[in-house]
């Protein structure tokens, strides 16, 4: 080798290997020595492969994998020189297989392949490779995805520690040159590669083994698969599977806390972005942040949040010192909800006074600040139920420009009440987030009505004055003091007003439904009429398009017609339209009888109306709001606790604790926090140019020590998830093997029996008549087969053994032995002369071979077992009964042979003369009479098929 010169050493380097076709057959075998004979090369150089034969060897490699014959694929490894997409392809297989050994070697293969400065491309990358068009597994799984989507930890981390990773997909409208190339390439497998790739990045194991805060990665994952399968619906059902994923490894995550120490930690903890977000949301002195549980009702992590743990949490912090609230009776929370509401103005001047107090710290208990409000929001609804009967015991005065504005407005002192708690609740959580919530935006848009109502109203009575003392609108005066409403405009302020009260009024109600979720059954009736208000927003768009055809098709029918007076204008065709769809229209509207063609025209599109509106769509209004009030009940418990969390989480923020309309006052304690956040900014200012001479003392509970302690508690969860994991699937694989040694027990004893049948049905017919033994011996043959096929299962080297079974039946007349194999009898000749020691010689001869054949097939049964089950005791067990048999079976042979030596033996020798007979015992012991004389040939006989010549 070193005396080669470059141009043969380039000779021998460009020469490929070609594929040998014996390659799979002996891989199959198991024939080690003859394959590397197969890949051995006179010069000893690794050879390239054949580009035309690519396939070929990478299932040769692939088969040896899946085999699980690792001296096979060290020796295709050893003598072939495989390319990096091979080698990537075997990775797959052994991963797919779960074989962390071999994925070990593949790897170190790999790294030798980096050391030779070998084209090492990342394995997401290999969208654009035309080979991958003949893979088995789909465009953009790499080795790390397959083991992170079959949650095989110990590959995982195998594959982590060689520095693989999985590249975070790009967004879907990014214009990157990258996602160009590949959305122009070949679009769907640029998107397969894409769900593939979150298919690897939302698994268990991924989050577990490469995330530090795995449980806030779930969250984060969570939130942009759902974004995903709105942007990209075509793959909707895939990303919602995966973001369900996602929420259930966060739930299993958190129940794997141990002590209140873990739980507190976690749901304590958040990261640094998530933090900031709650900065200046913070809850009341002595209660928790609760940052997480807070990140998980914004991200919509419903599952986690009505989760036991976090539920216990929020409930315990709801009652605070209140520790027998919990348990007691309804009765006693009734009784103890009507004092608050009798009592609370004097409750609210007791904590304006005292906020410090023991009385004041039980009224800033979250549920006693509940019952608060609630109290204060029910007063306000009776304030407004008082005007309404006010107004209707002064009507005649309400229904000119004489009426009061202070009998009407009493409910105003809620509403500035109302109006200044939002604006705390804005500088408190900020404009976005307040405005996340519906029930805010409700909240806004119900004072603005208020608001513009009153003001309204105030814009009369002011106007009206101003005028009245100018001298030169007396008209414009008495319009606006003295006129009666039948004459005032469409457009009149005061109309306006009274309209927007009336809205107003009956939203207010509505908003009673936002405390109904500290109820459970109320929460869940609540949450399932907002579903349905969903759909039909949904199907009054269709009713829109649907209604507004068919008014413009029927108006324009009977817009010609003057003597059509409900039909022909837009109102009045809407009117008809509508009432029709509940059934309370007159259907001789449409009627016209001296132009048949017109009414003809509107009855047929009155009846299409009729039949789509009313059978068709409002079934189907009915029908979805069915469906969703089922999804709300078959999920009710999740819902309910998310809501009412949500209640939970707003009522633990510091401050608002005086209720409406008492927060209008300014306490003591504003006050003082007003003063000193004046005297502080004075402070800063005097001493902003002095120095700090000291440098500042780090406390024993710094931030760095509560980061680390909450990685101890993070690491300790995911090392008892996985263990857990583990566990699970080793279980899982003992329930399997469990299995399998059931059915493998039925199968040996069901052979057991079947091998009992057959040894009857010989002893029965061996003493048959002639016909009855070619009967009999079909039937064998019949039983024989049909065990040979159940055992097929257990040891592939029976199908390769073709030779018949052969079974010889001695008959009792004729004298003469058939063979009988399975499916077909023959007909054989014996000779006349011979001893009756050299048949029973014979005899003893036959069954000693057929012992010794019968040991070494139930030796070989037994290690098929072994190899195909992995479980020793099932072999040896059915190794017990097969060697049972057989030495029963000997022992049956034994005494066939034993008894006619003994009855010849007293007959002594004498000589017999041509045409005489002699008597041979049968198998079962009766005699068989055998003509010696006719149609033999000297010295020769046959036994059981086999021509034998007699001891002389």
């Amino acid at each position: 080798m070193e005396n080669l010169t470059p141009e043969q050493w380039r000779e021998i380097m460009n020469k490929k290997m070609r594929f040998p076709p014996q390659l799979i057959g002996a891989i199959q075998e198991g024939k080690i020595e003859f394959l590397r004979g197969l890949l051995k090369t006179g010069d000893g150089i690794i050879r390239q492969l054949d580009e035309s034969e690519d396939r070929q060897w990478r299932e040769a490699l692939n088969l040896s994998i899946r085999l699980g014959n690792e001296e096979a694929m060290h020796a295709l490894l050893q003598g072939v020189k495989f390319d990096f997409r091979q080698i990537h392809e075997a990775l797959l297989v052994a991963v797919d297989t779960n074989q962390p050994r071999v994925v070990k070697r593949l790897l170190d293969r790999l790294d030798q392949e980096k050391g030779n400065k070998m084209d090492v491309r990342s394995f997401s990358q290999a969208i654009f490779d035309h080979s991958i068009d003949n893979s088995q597994f789909a465009p953009g799984v790499t080795p790390l995805t397959l083991a992170c989507q079959k949650d095989l930890y110990d590959i995982v981390t195998m594959l982590t520690q060689k520095g693989h990773i999985i590249p975070w997909p790009h967004k879907i409208s990014c214009d990157c040159l990258e996602c160009r190339n590949g959305r122009q390439y070949d679009l769907l497998k640029f998107s397969l590669s894409r769900i593939n790739t979150y298919r690897g990045i939302a698994s268990r194991a991924y989050l577990s083994i490469t995330s530090d805060d795995p449980m806030l990665k779930a969250f984060g994952l969570s939130k942009e698969l759902r974004k995903l399968s709105q942007k990209e619906p075509e793959f909707k059902p895939q990303y919602l599977g995966l973001e369900q994923l996602c929420q259930d490894y966060a739930v299993e995550l958190l129940g794997m806390c141990r002590n209140q120490s873990e739980v507190t930690t976690i749901l304590n903890s958040c990261s640094d972005e998530s933090q900031d977000s709650f900065e200046g949301q913070a809850f009341e002195e002595g209660i928790p942040s609760l940052s997480r549980l807070r990140l998980a009702v914004n991200y919509n992590q419903k599952q986690f949040v009505a989760h036991p743990i976090c539920q216990q949490v929020l409930s315990s912090i709801w009652c605070g010192n209140l520790a027998g609230w919990r348990g007691s009776r309804t009765a006693w929370k009734l009784f103890v909800s009507m004092g608050i509401f009798l009592t609370m103005p004097f409750l609210c001047l007791v904590y304006w006074i005292a906020p410090k107090s023991k009385a004041g710290r039980i009224l800033k208990i979250p549920v006693i600040k509940f019952l608060l409000h609630a109290a204060s929001y029910l007063w306000f609804l009776i304030t407004l139920l008082g005007e309404s009967i006010t107004m209707e015991m002064y009507r005649d005065k309400f229904a000119s420009r004489q009426q009061n504005i202070l009998h009407s407005s009493f409910h105003m002192v809620w509403v500035v009440g109302f109006f200044w708690y939002e604006c705390k609740e804005v500088w408190i959580e900020g404009l976005r987030s307040y405005f996340l919530d519906w029930w805010n935006c409700l909240d806004v848009m119900v004072l603005s009505m208020y608001l513009a109502s009153f003001a309204l109203r105030v814009l009369i009575v002011l106007k009206g004055y101003f005028l009245c003392q100018d001298h030169s609108g007396t008209e414009e005066c008495t319009y606006f003091t003295d006129t009666v409403r039948d004459t005032w405009h469409q457009e009149d302020p005061q109309l306006i007003s009274e309209v927007l009260f009336a809205v107003t009024s009956m939203l207010s109600f509505t908003r009673l439904a936002y405390i109904l979720p500290a109820h459970e059954s109320l929460g869940t009736l609540q949450i399932s009429i907002g579903k349905m208000i969903d759909d039909m927003m949904r199907f009054m768009f269709i009713l829109m398009i649907i209604g507004t055809a068919f008014l413009c098709g029927i108006n324009n029918v009977y817009v010609p017609y003057v003597i059509s007076p409900h039909l022909g204008r837009f109102n009045e065709t809407f009117h008809f339209l509508f009432w029709t769809m509940f059934g309370v229209a007159n259907q001789d509207y449409v009627d016209m009888p001296q132009f048949m063609l017109a009414e003809f025209v509107g009855r047929i599109l009155y009846g299409i109306f009729t039949l789509v509106i009313v059978i068709v769509l409002l079934n189907m209004l009915i029908a979805m709001i069915t469906n969703s009030f089922q999804k709300i009940e078959d999920d009710a418990d999740v819902e309910w606790k998310f809501a009412r969390s949500k209640l939970y989480l707003s009522y633990f923020r510091e401050g608002l604790t005086i209720p409406v309309p008492f927060n209008v006052i300014p306490s003591p304690k504003a006050v003082f926090q007003i003063l000193r956040g004046i005297f502080k900014q004075l402070c800063c200012c005097c001493c902003c140019n002095s120095e700090n001479k000291y440098p500042p003392i780090d406390s024993m509970g710094s931030e760095d020590s509560q980061l680390s302690y909450r990685q101890q508690v993070t690491k300790a969860l995911v090392q008892r998830y996985i263990e857990s994991a583990r566990r699970e699937f080793e279980e899982t694989k003992r329930k399997d093997i469990g299995n399998r040694i059931t059915e493998l027990n039925k199968v040996v004893f069901r052979m057991h029996g079947d091998l009992k049948v057959v040894q009857q049905i010989v002893m029965n017919d061996v003493q048959g008549t002639n016909d009855a033994n070619k009967e009999g011996s079909s039937v064998l043959g019949k039983y024989i087969m049909g065990a040979k096929n159940n055992f097929k299962g257990f040891n592939g080297k029976q199908d390769e053994k073709n030779t018949p079974l052969k079974v010889t039946v001695h008959h009792r007349e004729e004298g003469v032995d058939k063979e009988v194999e399975p499916g077909a009898a023959g007909e054989s000749k014996y000779g006349s002369e011979g001893s009756d020691c050299d048949v029973v010689k014979m005899e003893e001869g036959r069954a000693q071979p057929k012992l010794e054949n019968e040991e070494n097939e139930s030796k070989e049964v037994a290690e098929s077992i072994n190899e195909s089950t992995g479980i020793k005791s099932t072999g040896n067990k059915f190794n017990d009964i097969e060697l049972q048999e057989t030495k029963k079976e000997a022992q049956w042979e034994k005494g066939r042979t034993t008894e006619p030596a003994a009855v010849r033996s007293d007959a002594g020798d004498s000589d017999k003369g041509p045409g005489t007979k002699k008597d041979i015992p049968s198998p079962t012991g009766s005699s068989s009479s055998q003509d010696t004389g006719y149609g033999s040939r000297e010295g020769e006989g046959s036994i059981d098929g086999v021509r034998v010549k007699p001891l002389l």
